[in-house]
């Protein structure tokens, strides 16, 4: 009892524990992943973009610094410079822009899934109380966020200085060829050394990822007793359930004492096991179990039987076989056709019989019943 009440959360998330979180918005996150994957696929996007920039660079120097008398008078230069001057870069970088664009809404879809939520977004008053914007700002988190920072900043300041170092002899030596040249060559090597740069995300990013979906799952673990409330919630509690089981077995008994005043004939084994059956010799199909039962509701079904005069035999080997192979208002099966149907002959026999209308049928000593349903 003390393990149960502790309130200590030890047990796992269940699926609909984890469904109620993601409704509310609440997904594994990683930042570092989108950022890694934004950096690095920003200098891919320029180096394949990297001509068309050059070009549109010294389009624009071309244009901008080549000016006649005519434009220098013209009011509108300035804007008409300005507007080709914008044109210019961002038809360049189209392709940057659409990969960045891509990355920044599929990356985060990739550890939690795509979630929209109307929880997440609408406005909470919790987030205007300054206490917990200061909880928010120095907390636990808080910390663990600005340690991961600076550890990035000073990873990236690492590399960056080895790239630097390796690389300043030609930076130095940019400049010597034709500027349209030099302009593509310069933004070639530039985004190298930021791909360079950037590829210690990466390894924050292998780090990160299965740390935010080890702490998701523990934000989400339970109690002992919120894992039974849920299941209480869920399956309905063990009484209830107790008693709409009781509700149904009185219901299935009733509807079974009510169907065989109709039935044809009561097999029994004698005291242990009864089988109701009823045939309808026009519907075409096999004898259907209205009733069965054993022990004191097999007696019952004697009872209400040998009241409503339907015929009662003994017949133990075919009342277990059907009481064990057949279900309630099901047909019996094809290999009990033929004792059955001894049976529902000699019972007709019998009727016969007590109308004077026949002798004395003898009575069944052996049931053509198979090995596999002999119980």
């Amino acid at each position: 009892m003390a393990e149960q009440d502790s309130g200590e959360r030890s047990e796992q998330a269940t699926p609909r524990k984890i469904q109620k979180a993601k409704e509310k918005g609440q997904v594994p996150r990683s930042r570092e992943l989108t950022t890694a994957f934004v950096l690095l696929a920003s200098p891919l996007a320029l180096l394949a973009s990297a001509s068309s920039v050059g070009h549109a660079f010294n389009e624009i120097k071309s244009f901008t610094f080549s000016v006649d008398r005519a434009q220098v008078l013209d009011v509108s230069f300035m804007m008409k410079s300005l507007q080709h001057s914008i044109y210019s870069v961002f038809a360049s970088l189209g392709i940057f822009f659409g990969t960045l664009f891509v990355l920044s809404l599929l990356t985060p879809v990739l550890i939690g899934g795509l979630t929209i939520s109307a929880q997440a977004i609408a406005p909470k008053m919790n987030k205007l109380s300054p206490k917990a914007g200061f909880k928010r700002m120095f907390g636990t988190n808080a910390a663990m966020e600005l340690l991961k920072a600076i550890g990035k900043f000073l990873l990236i300041a690492i590399f960056a200085w080895l790239v630097l170092q390796a690389k300043f002899d030609f930076y130095l030596q940019l400049g010597r060829s034709s500027p349209q040249l030099e302009t593509i060559e310069a933004i070639n090597s530039l985004l190298a050394a930021l791909l360079m740069i950037s590829a210690p995300l990466v390894l924050i990013a292998l780090i990160d990822v299965p740390f935010q979906l080890w702490n998701h799952a523990k934000q989400l673990k339970m109690t002992k007793q919120e894992t039974k409330d849920e299941y209480k919630e869920t399956e309905g509690k063990p009484e209830v359930k107790g008693k709409i089981r009781q509700t149904q077995r009185e219901l299935t008994h009733r509807r079974m004492m009510e169907a065989i005043p109709d039935a044809d004939v009561v097999v029994t084994n004698p005291e242990h096991y009864s089988v109701a059956l009823k045939y309808d010799q026009f519907a075409g199909t096999a004898p259907v179990v209205v009733a069965k039962g054993a022990d004191l509701i097999a007696f019952n079904i004697r009872k209400v039987a040998k009241a409503h005069h339907v015929p009662i035999m003994e017949a133990p080997p075919l009342a277990r076989a059907i009481y064990h192979t057949t279900k309630l208002d099901q047909e019996i099966p094809e290999d009990l056709y033929l004792a059955v149907a001894q049976v529902l002959a000699y019972v007709m026999q019998l009727n016969e019989y007590q109308k004077g209308k026949a002798v004395k049928p003898k009575p069944i000593k052996n049931y053509p019943i198979p090995e596999h349903m002999k119980y």
